[in-house]
């Protein structure tokens, strides 16, 4: 792995290991873990910022816990994929707040979205009034999860 042209260590490898399990972690218990004093941890980790190998810290969400159960994977199929379509598409898709992840996929359709709802029934809306309106969108597949075996 390289940042701007630095290639990547065992420590950098480690501090973004920690940080991707607790992202919250103090610089002095960062340090602790990876066997390096406070100042170089606090260095590199600057580095790894300012490269943009660490893009931000977040909270992690338990969407169950929040009503937002119902999970559904989306192939979708455009009826054109020419430049200005596919940034049509990607710059609407952006818009709907129910599609946590899309993918353009090289495949016998163009994306995979994943969407999660509340319910089978707001799935449909969304489907309905907000998928099947983005631009271009020619043909929709959904599948269903039964089970999240492994997540994140």
């Amino acid at each position: 792995m390289q940042t701007d042209g630095a290639a990547f260590d065992r420590i950098d490898a480690a501090i973004l290991e920690e940080l991707a399990q607790d992202g919250r972690m103090s610089a002095t218990e960062l340090s602790r873990r990876i066997g390096l004093s406070k100042s170089p941890t606090q260095a590199r980790l600057k580095r790894l910022e300012q490269a943009g190998v660490i893009t931000g810290y977040r909270a992690v969400l338990d969407r169950v816990r929040m009503g937002l159960a119902h999970v559904a994977f989306v192939e979708v199929k455009l009826s054109d994929t020419r430049e200005a379509a596919l940034q049509a598409f990607n710059r609407a898709v952006r818009l709907i707040p129910e599609v946590e992840e899309c993918h353009m996929i090289a495949s016998r359709f163009d994306y995979l979205l994943k969407v999660r709802t509340a319910d089978i029934l707001t799935y449909r809306r969304v489907l309905a009034e907000g998928l099947s309106a983005l631009p271009h969108v020619a043909s929709t597949s959904t599948y269903v999860a039964m089970e999240a075996v492994k997540e994140g």
